[in-house]
C-alpha cells in the first residue's frame, strides 16, 4: 500500500477585497458586531466574469508548478466545492477544459465546509490502492454569487478564492495518521440554498423569495460547529496517538473565530499552533482549508516531518478530521 503526500499547493483569489466598512453602507450592521461575532475583518469577492472554476485553474497552475509537474501528469481532478460553474458538467470537467487536458476523470464532490478534507479521504483511497498517481484536489467557491447581500447575517460571512493540491503516492514516511468524517442529514435544513435542484426547480417565485442564496438558523449552526468540529479533532488526535502538544500546525475551517477558539481548547491546541485567515478573507466553504495550507506552506510555517491538523464542519451537517504527517 502507498502512502500519501501533498507535493504541491496553489491558491487563487480575487482582487476585490469588501471590508466591514463597506458592508455598513449595505445593511444594517457594523465592523465591531461582525469582528466581535465572528473575527472577520474583510472577504474577496468574485467579478461577474469569474466562475469557481477560473479560480480553481489559477491556483491548479500554482500548485503543479510548485510540485514539479505539467497538467498532463495528473490522474484525476476532484473540485471540492458547493457553488459549482453548472450542475454539469461539474466544475472539475471545466477545470480540466481550463488545463487543456482531456482522458482521466474529473468530478465535482459536495460536503460543504468539509469538502477539501472530504476529498482528501477519496483521494487518499485512490492513492494508496494504487488507482492513481497524482490527483489533483481542489476546493473552492464563489460564494458571494449565493449570497442575499439583503441578510445582514449571512452577507457579512462569506467570501470567494480557490486552494488546490496536487497529492502524489509514494513510500516516503508521511501521509495520513488518522482521519474521521461524518454527517447528520436530519438538521440539514438549518443551512440551506433552498431551491435550484429537484426539490425547488428555479420559478419566479423562487428567484422572487431569494431561494437560491444562503438561508441559516445561525445561533443553532453555531452550537452545533462548535460541538462536532471539536470532537472530530480531539477524536483524530487519539486515534493517531498524538497529542495537541505535538502538532506542529492546525489548520481548520474558517468559518468563525469563536468555532476556532472553542475547537482549539477541545484539541487542546495552542492559538500560537492555528493557522488564521478568517479576518481577511471571511469563511470560503470548502476553499477555506486548502487556501490557508498552501499560504502557511509558501511563508515557511510547514516543513517535512511535521504534524499537521486539520477539522471543518459545514452544511449537511458534515465533520471531518484529519492528522497528517508532512
Amino acid at each position: 500500500m502507498k502512502k500519501l503526500r501533498i507535493i504541491g499547493t496553489g491558491s487563487a483569489l480575487p482582487e476585490k477585497v469588501l471590508t466591514n466598512a463597506e458592508l455598513e453602507k449595505m445593511v444594517d450592521t457594523s465592523d465591531e458586531w461582525i469582528t466581535t461575532r465572528t473575527g472577520i475583518k474583510e472577504r474577496r469577492i468574485a467579478d461577474d466574469n469569474t466562475a469557481t472554476s477560473d479560480l480553481v485553474v489559477e491556483a491548479s497552475k500554482l500548485a503543479l508548478q510548485q510540485a514539479g509537474l505539467n497538467a498532463s501528469d495528473l490522474d484525476a481532478i476532484i473540485v471540492a466545492t458547493v457553488t459549482p460553474d453548472t450542475f454539469y458538467p461539474s466544475t472539475g470537467c471545466w477545470v480540466q477544459k481550463g488545463l487543456d487536458i482531456k482522458g482521466i476523470p474529473a468530478f465535482d464532490l459536495s460536503a460543504a465546509c468539509s469538502g477539501w478534507l472530504y476529498g482528501l479521504e477519496v483521494a487518499s483511497g485512490l492513492l494508496t490502492t494504487g488507482t492513481c498517481k497524482y490527483i489533483l484536489l481542489a476546493g473552492a467557491e464563489c460564494m458571494s454569487k449565493v449570497t442575499n447581500w439583503e441578510d445582514r447575517n449571512t452577507c457579512v460571512l462569506f467570501g470567494d478564492g480557490a486552494g488546490a493540491s496536487v497529492v502524489a503516492a509514494t513510500n516516503d514516511d508521511c501521509g495520513i495518521l488518522s482521519s474521521t468524517w461524518g454527517a447528520d442529514g436530519t438538521i440539514g435544513d438549518l443551512l440551506v440554498q433552498p431551491a435550484g435542484g429537484t426539490r425547488l426547480p428555479a420559478s419566479h417565485e423562487t428567484v422572487d423569495k431569494k431561494l437560491h442564496t444562503v438561508h441559516m438558523k445561525g445561533n443553532e449552526v453555531f452550537k452545533h460547529a462548535v460541538r462536532s468540529m471539536g470532537d472530530a479533532a480531539a477524536y483524530a488526535l487519539k486515534e493517531a496517538n498524538v497529542t495537541g502538544e505535538e502538532i506542529a500546525l492546525f489548520i481548520p475551517h474558517q468559518a468563525n473565530l469563536r468555532i476556532i477558539e472553542a475547537t482549539c481548547r477541545r484539541a487542546k491546541v495552542s492559538m500560537d499552533k492555528t493557522y488564521i485567515t478568517v479576518h481577511k478573507y471571511g469563511n470560503i466553504s470548502a476553499g477555506t482549508i486548502p487556501i490557508a495550507l498552501d499560504e502557511a506552506n509558501r511563508v515557511g510555517r510547514i516543513k517535512r516531518g511535521d504534524t499537521l491538523l486539520f477539522a471543518s464542519f459545514g452544511a449537511g451537517f458534515t465533520w471531518a478530521a484529519i492528522v497528517l504527517k508532512w
